[in-house]
């Protein structure tokens, strides 16, 4: 299943990556654009995740798949979506379905900040965060860019811990435009 959902992963990378190579033209955030988004993080907790993540912490090795997308309904603002799945690798515990829904704004195109919903649903519980977060877009052609940037999780349930289980995080984007 891993090797599965590992090879879906690449394949939607690759068909992103050669369709942004043949679409191109236009400014990357104007309107009725698309931008498909896969992140990884650093210092986040692995629920709520919808980018790649991979880590060890005592012999148990966790893992998270996902990417976001989003379609920019005015120059510089887009309406995104995301979607992951998690594993923490911990015996008898299963691995979490995440969402996050939000928009993104470039401020003069290039420093993009970000609100959204985001939450996770699996081993009964169903935590929802507010998240923000802002970085720096590097636009290493016309049609790709990299992200580097913070974000911020509030947590908005019990099972988030109404706020005592803030979360702030490190990340790195990469971003593909299609216009």
């Amino acid at each position: 299943m891993k090797k599965l959902l590992f090879f879906a992963a690449f394949a939607v990378f690759a068909m992103t990556t050669s369709f942004a190579q043949e679409e191109g033209g236009g400014d990357p955030t104007s309107q009725g654009a698309w931008v498909i988004e896969v992140n990884t993080g650093f210092g986040e907790s692995s629920t709520s995740n919808t980018g790649f993540s991979l880590r060890s912490v005592d012999g148990n090795t966790a893992y998270g798949l996902g990417a976001e997308a989003g379609y920019f309904i005015m120059d510089d603002l887009a309406l995104k979506a995301g979607l992951g799945y998690n594993d923490s690798g911990a015996d008898g515990v299963d691995g979490m379905f995440n969402w996050k829904f939000g928009g993104k704004y470039y401020i003069a195109g290039q420093f993009p900040v970000g609100i959204d919903v985001s939450g996770a649903s699996g081993n009964d519980v169903s935590p929802l965060w507010l998240g923000f977060q802002a970085a720096y877009a590097w636009f290493v052609s016309d049609d790709v860019s990299i992200e580097p940037g913070f974000r911020y999780g509030m947590g908005m349930n019990e099972d988030a811990g109404d706020g005592d289980f803030d979360v702030f995080g490190v990340n790195i984007g990469f971003n593909f435009y299609l216009n």
